[in-house]
């Protein structure tokens, strides 16, 4: 089994930051990618950052330059940093990752989502 813990969502003010963290934990073999969804009210669910395997990452334009999205191999752990916080930016977000339990065999997992507010 694999567990993904999100921390860090909470309430902010306007232009502010606030650091999301993922971990993963258990039975992986290998992770090919990490990243960061989130979901507002009455929206679809929509990808705000990822970072692969290899280093590279792709943004939502809404956040480029202003979110950073990170990574810790030897935790197996994800970051976003996120500054310049807007009211749009509320929603709730979701880790996911995209990992290999035993070798060729890529599976998908989702946090269980925290809440990140940001006041006007």
């Amino acid at each position: 089994q694999v567990q993904l813990v999100e921390s860090g969502g909470g309430l902010v003010q306007a232009g502010g930051s606030l650091r999301l963290s993922c971990a993963a934990s258990g039975s992986i073999f290998g992770i090919n990618a990490m990243g960061w969804y989130r979901q507002a009210p009455g929206k679809q669910r929509e990808l705000v950052a990822r970072i692969a395997s290899i280093g590279l990452t792709n943004y939502a334009d809404s956040v480029k330059g202003r979110f950073t999205i990170s990574r810790d191999k030897a935790k197996n752990t994800v970051y976003l940093q996120m500054s310049s916080l807007k009211p749009e930016d509320t929603a709730v977000y979701y880790c996911n990752v995209v990992l290999q339990r035993q070798p060729f065999r890529t599976e998908d997992y989702w946090g269980q989502g925290t809440q990140v507010t940001v006041s006007s």
